[in-house]
């Protein structure tokens, strides 16, 4: 299955991570864990991909990060969606969703 993973196009990082979070709060791990076993295995977020990414939606205020203990009794840093990340993932996705639907038209059959 490893070979049949895609590399992120740019720009959906963040936007993967963010809609993962928005699930519940969650460490890193988790984070990346998450959002391969809802891709079934087609995506894979690089542990030095991810807390960059983390780190750049805190400074911009789309989540904030708290210390806690995970379910292996380790401190674990959990992130949790703000509002404004609430609403940046609402307009990134309806880009997108228009951004494939012209994707779509492009490689589909002319008629």
């Amino acid at each position: 299955m490893a070979q049949d993973r895609i590399e992120l196009p740019q720009g959906t990082l963040d936007l993967l991570i963010l809609k993962t979070v928005a699930l519940g709060p969650q460490h890193g791990w988790a984070i990346s864990e998450r959002i391969q076993q809802i891709s079934r295995d087609v995506l894979q977020v690089q542990q030095g991909s991810l807390y960059p990414a983390l780190q750049r939606m805190l400074k911009a205020g789309w989540v904030k990060a708290d210390w806690g203990i995970s379910a292996t009794n380790r401190r674990v840093r959990t992130y949790k969606l703000t509002p404004a990340g609430r609403k940046h993932v609402e307009h990134e996705v309806s880009r997108f969703e228009r951004m494939l639907k012209g994707i779509t038209r492009v490689l589909a059959p002319a008629d």
